[in-house]
C-alpha cells in the first residue's frame, strides 16, 4: 500500500529554516504530482506547494510564495520542502501527499497523505 512518511519537523526560532523530507512508498513515485499541505486541529487543510512528477513545474500558496521551496528526487522517492523566513504564524502540522490533479495551480484533491510532521515557529 501507500505510504508517506515525513521527517524533519521541530522547534524553530522566527526568521529560522527547516528542511521536511517525506520518503514515499507503494507507488511509481515517478508519475505523480506530489505536494505539502499544513492543518492545525479543527482547522481546514490549507495548501501549500507541489510539484508536478518531472519537477519542473512548482506551484506555492501566495503565504509562502518566496519562502518555502519545493523539490523532489525520483531516484530516491523523495520529495522535500525547504522552509526559510519561518514565521509564527506558519506554525502547524504539515503533510505530504500525493495530489489527484491540480487546478490552476492548486490541488483538486489529494490521493494519499502521510501522518504528518509538526513545525512550531516561536516569535
Amino acid at each position: 500500500q501507500v505510504q508517506l512518511v515525513e521527517s524533519g519537523g521541530g522547534l524553530v526560532q522566527a526568521g529560522g529554516s527547516l528542511r521536511l523530507s517525506c520518503a514515499a512508498s507503494g507507488l511509481t513515485f515517478s508519475t505523480y504530482t506530489m505536494g505539502w499541505f499544513r492543518q492545525a486541529p479543527g482547522k481546514e487543510r490549507e495548501f501549500v506547494a507541489a510539484i508536478t512528477w518531472s519537477g519542473m513545474d512548482t506551484y506555492y500558496a501566495d503565504s509562502v510564495k518566496g519562502r518555502f521551496t519545493i523539490s523532489r528526487v525520483n531516484a530516491k522517492n523523495t520529495v522535500y520542502l525547504q522552509m526559510n523566513s519561518l514565521k509564527p504564524e506558519d506554525t502547524d502540522a504539515y503533510y505530504c501527499a500525493v495530489i489527484g490533479s491540480l487546478r490552476h495551480g492548486v490541488p483538486a484533491n489529494y490521493k494519499y497523505w502521510g501522518q504528518g510532521t509538526q513545525v512550531t515557529v516561536s516569535s
